[in-house]
């Protein structure tokens, strides 16, 4: 059964026709996530190390909203903007993901003014 994730901790959609989240059984898709501040919806930060932390931190209150958390991602997809270097954002992402890691695609984008966007895919293990 379809049910839709949503929490105060994470960007909100808005007016967007988008859910934060959708679990089915125990797999949770996150849309998207940006660098967006949860109660103001205004742009965080100047630099990659600013909007990612916002946008990972994002990422995870929507994942503990869903009774998950970071190690239940299996696959993250990456959307790096201007002024993104991949390098930088390695060494901010393995902050919050340990090996194993989840499969990740990472793409060179124009996001319309900020560098990172993040979405994942969680299956909920077992011994939860």
């Amino acid at each position: 059964m379809k049910e839709v994730i949503f929490t105060n901790k994470a960007q909100h959609p808005g007016g967007m026709p988008y859910s934060q989240a959708i679990k089915n059984g125990n797999t949770i898709f996150v849309a998207g996530q940006g660098p967006f501040d949860p109660e103001s919806g205004q742009l965080v930060g100047q630099t990659l190390d600013e909007q990612a932390r916002r946008a990972l931190d994002n990422l995870k209150a929507i994942l503990e909203a869903a009774n998950s958390n970071l190690n239940d991602v299996v696959k993250v997809t990456v959307l790096l903007g201007k002024g993104a270097g991949f390098d930088d954002f390695n060494k901010i992402y393995k902050e919050y993901f340990q090996e194993p890691y989840p499969a990740r695609t990472i793409y060179g984008v124009e996001l319309g003014g900020f560098m990172v966007q993040i979405d994942a895919i969680a299956i909920i293990s077992q011994a939860q």
